[in-house]
């Protein structure tokens, strides 16, 4: 059968068998939506939400890694995509702060990584202290430093390494015209008072910094290791693994760092003793192996999300759906509208693509309401008290005939010619954005783009084209990590651009948001975000599309996989293993 006769099929298996827009909780509330649900109606694609996969792993053996794509980035400094931030952060290096590996609520709790605590505060919020917990060491064995953690701070302001995380540049005072340390400079609102003590002092009281210092930007690396753009592919491990071979696009393998100490590490528990990353597959076949689970595949686990027409291979099958992971990502993914030029730069054509877009025909080809919900705000649920806000009312269907006549008063009659760049393995939604817009007559040439370079070819301002597809996961749970990082103007860079693909510049959005970032309440703060979430629509620089959960496949041996709430329902590397090491292979 063709694509859109696997993916009806798909769409017409989860009505079949009852599945709801998402799982409910325990009252029979359904969060993500904030209405009443059928307390019996279940999700059958994330009956594992909460759970545990295949019990406590038992040390040992080798994991397999089945991935369509290279990683975009593994270096600290530019890891700020997953899964690829969720792989370092727990395998290869650590940071200051980190979260807890559970499954639920509970693994949103901080915990301390590097540091002795959760950092101390002083100054009103200006200024952060953390003390590393004595005892660690990198892979050579060499002792881990407060001025390592410094270095990679500082070299996240290189305008070389574009791509990760930027709030050191947000929070961090006296930054102004900084470039990072290559050339002997360094940053005097980070101070090492001794190998030991860290001290950051920041722009603006910052309550929720020691959430911010849980990102790779506060991982250490040595000076002495510095490689530039070099350093992507060899990371010097602080973490419980170490880098044995990296064939770019083909394979990564990571074996035990003996350096590393377990009694200085209270979230990961390093259950394989290698992981072999096997990249360049396509996303069919990742998860045709894994539904046969033969062989090495019976210890591997997915990177890349489960193909939309694999839910009739597996959804219908009991003992292969309990193999499947499919949390909420806590994400919305977006339609951004580049603002920077004709014909978006005119809000009255924005807003009619938001009437254009046919979101249940995009929820059928990205899997159907099994794997997905229908986005109606910027903010996802989990930054909502669970409700996504609805202040345009558009029929989830759009209305192409209002689109129309929007456009047509904005003298786009009909000759309007666009541009969209999607991800390879989006092409699917392209299509029915496509076709949608099309209704509305709204010509749309798709480009597509290898997942591992994606992020940086749409980052590139020169050559971004008129619409992109991609999502935005809070790096923790504030609008602060939302909302300043899509549509802060201030934000835009020439290449290494994260976030604000829409090139949206508005000095009210930007006033608003400094003046909720200096809320010192935290319930207020909340309310003002959502607020402006609707402020912001209204502008329309970016058309909210989907709510996606975190479809990922698992091997028979697999053992101790879930999705964790703040990697955006990606499997926690920090945990999973195997089940009996003696059958893995490698």
């Amino acid at each position: 059968m063709n694509q859109r006769a696997q993916l009806a099929l798909a769409t017409a298996l989860v009505v079949t068998l009852g599945i709801g827009a998402s799982a409910c909780s325990a009252d029979g509330t359904d969060k993500s939506q904030g209405r009443a649900t059928d307390q019996g109606a279940k999700n059958p694609a994330a009956e594992t939400n909460g759970q545990v996969i295949g019990g406590t792993p038992v040390k040992g053996g080798t994991l397999t890694v089945l991935s369509n794509q290279d990683f975009s980035h593994l270096d600290p400094a530019r890891n700020w995509v997953m899964p690829a931030m969720d792989f370092g952060t727990r395998l290869l290096y650590r940071t200051l702060v980190t979260f807890k590996s559970e499954p639920g609520k509970a693994g949103s709790e901080l915990v301390p990584d590097l540091a002795t605590d959760l950092g101390k505060s002083t100054n009103g919020g200006r200024t952060w202290t953390f003390t590393l917990k004595e005892g660690l060491k990198y892979e050579d064995g060499s002792p881990i430093k407060a001025q390592d953690v410094k270095y990679n701070v500082e070299r996240s302001f290189t305008p070389d390494l574009t791509g990760g995380p930027d709030y050191a540049a947000r929070y961090l005072a006296g930054t102004e015209g900084y470039e990072g340390p290559l050339k002997g400079k360094h940053l005097d609102s980070v101070k090492t008072p001794d190998d030991r003590t860290i001290v950051f002092e920041l722009n603006r009281p910052v309550a929720e910094f020691a959430s911010t210092a849980t990102l790779p930007t506060f991982a250490p690396v040595p000076s002495a290791k510095e490689k530039g753009v070099q350093y992507d592919a060899r990371p010097f491990s602080s973490g419980p693994y170490k880098i044995e071979s990296y064939d770019r696009d083909k394979k990564l393998v990571l074996v035990r760092n003996e350096h590393w100490d377990a009694a200085t590490d209270e979230v990961r528990k390093a259950y394989p003793d290698k992981f072999v990353v096997v990249m360049g597959l396509k996303g069919g076949q990742i998860d045709d192996r894994l539904i046969a689970s033969s062989g090495a595949d019976a210890s591997a686990i997915a990177y890349s999300d489960m193909r939309p027409e694999s839910a009739p291979k597996v959804l219908p099958k009991a003992d292969v759906k309990q193999r499947l992971l499919a949390e909420s990502q806590g994400c919305t993914e977006m339609l951004h509208l580049n603002t920077s030029r004709a014909p978006f730069d005119n809000v009255e054509v924005r807003r009619a693509i938001q009437y254009a877009v046919d979101k249940e025909s995009l929820l059928t080809a990205a899997g159907g309401p099994a794997l997905n919900e229908i986005a109606t705000a910027y903010l996802p649920g989990s930054l909502t008290s669970g409700a996504q806000s609805d202040t345009l009312k558009i029929a989830p269907a759009g209305d192409p005939e209002k689109a129309k006549q929007m456009l047509k008063a904005a003298g786009k009659d009909g000759d309007m010619r666009v541009s969209l760049t999607v991800s390879t393995g989006d092409k699917t939604k392209a299509e029915a954005i496509q076709q949608a817009l099309s209704r509305a007559g709204v010509q749309v040439t798709i480009d597509t783009v290898d997942p591992g370079a994606y992020y940086d070819v749409i980052g590139d301002t020169t050559t971004a084209p008129d619409m992109v597809v991609a999502g935005w996961c809070p790096d923790y749970p504030s609008g602060s990590t939302f909302l300043p990082f899509v549509f802060d103007g201030r934000t835009i860079k020439v290449k290494g651009n994260q976030g604000n693909y829409a090139q949206f510049k508005d000095d009210a959005t930007v006033k608003r948001m400094d003046e909720i970032n200096a809320m010192s309440d935290a319930a207020q703060a909340n309310a003002a975000w959502i607020d402006l979430d609707a402020q912001i629509l209204a502008k329309s620089p970016s058309v909210p599309l989907l709510l996606e959960r975190k479809p990922l496949l698992v091997g028979t041996n697999v053992a101790g996989a879930f999705g964790h709430p703040v990697w955006s329902g990606t499997i926690d590397y920090a945990t999973v293993g195997l089940k009996d090491p003696a059958k893995s292979q490698g």
